[in-house]
C-alpha cells in the first residue's frame, strides 16, 4: 500500500475555534499548532500546508501553572544597542495577552517558509468577541 501524499489542489481547509479560558498555555499551543499544520487530519503531509484556519478566543484567561506568572520572562530585541525589552508573563498578559499564545505556537511550528505560511492562518483575540462568525468554525 502506497503512502498518501496530498497535493496542493486537493486540500480542504476548514476553520477551528479554540477557547483558551482556563487551559494551560503549553497544552493549548500544542493543539493549535497541530491544527495549523494539519497533524490532526489523515491527509497530513509534512512538506505541504494541509492545516486549517485557527481562531483562539479568551487569550487573556489562559492559565500558567506554578509560579510562571511572575518568573517567566518574554524578551524582544529591536536590533539596536540596548534594545532588549523584557516583560514578565504578568505584565505581558496585562499589555498584550494574545502575544503569549502567539509566541508559544510559533515555537512549535517549523521555522521556514512553510511555518510562516501556517502561522499566518492563526488569529488570536483576548476576549470572547471575534469577527469570524460567518466562517462557521468548528469549536474545540
Amino acid at each position: 500500500m502506497k503512502t498518501y501524499l496530498a497535493k496542493t489542489g486537493e486540500i480542504k481547509r476548514g476553520g477551528v475555534l479554540f477557547d483558551a479560558d482556563g487551559q494551560p498555555l503549553g497544552r493549548l499551543a500544542v493543539k493549535v499548532a497541530n491544527a495549523l499544520r494539519g497533524r490532526d487530519k489523515v491527509t497530513f503531509t509534512p512538506h505541504i500546508d494541509t492545516g486549517a484556519f485557527v481562531v483562539v478566543v479568551n487569550a487573556a484567561k489562559v492559565k500558567l501553572t506554578g509560579s510562571k506568572e511572575e518568573k517567566k520572562i518574554y524578551q524582544s530585541y529591536s536590533g539596536y544597542r540596548s534594545g532588549l525589552r523584557e516583560l514578565s508573563a504578568k505584565a505581558l498578559r496585562a499589555k498584550h495577552p494574545e502575544r503569549m499564545i502567539r509566541d508559544a505556537v510559533w515555537g512549535m511550528l517549523p521555522h521556514g517558509r512553510l511555518g510562516r505560511a501556517q502561522y499566518k492562518k492563526l488569529r488570536v483575540y483576548s476576549g470572547i468577541e471575534h469577527r469570524h462568525a460567518a466562517q462557521k468554525l468548528e469549536t474545540i
